[in-house]
């Protein structure tokens, strides 16, 4: 089931925290380098205004370098930066979500 992100604004848990406390997100964009950081920015910014965790370089793209060029799918170049980003962005997520289990995000109190 698809569910716009703005839906989540006024939804809440149990502690009155918006949904998406104590989860973690990233950002993969199938997409060159032009553009990449400014989608990344955009994206991260709405996941954090519904309550998201973003952690540090938790994104990854297709980086053949600046300016126009070959698709991704037209050749191998910047796979394997893509992949190297990729990977550090599973470790950092995994070790974010794992801080936020053992200390949760507090509720605000009234």
């Amino acid at each position: 089931m698809r569910v716009p992100m703005d839906a989540m604004l006024s939804e809440t848990d149990d502690q009155d925290r918006p949904v998406a406390y104590d989860r973690v997100a990233g950002v993969v964009v199938t997409g060159n380098e032009d553009g990449a950081h400014h989608v990344i920015s955009e994206i991260c910014g709405g996941l954090m205004d519904i309550g998201y965790t973003i952690p540090g370089q938790a994104w990854t793209y297709w980086n053949k370098g600046p300016g126009p060029g070959p698709s991704c799918s037209e050749t191998d170049e910047g796979r394997e930066w893509s992949a190297k980003t990729g990977r550090a962005m599973a470790s950092n997520l995994i070790a974010v979500a794992e801080a936020l289990s053992e200390h949760p995000v507090p509720s605000v109190p009234s």
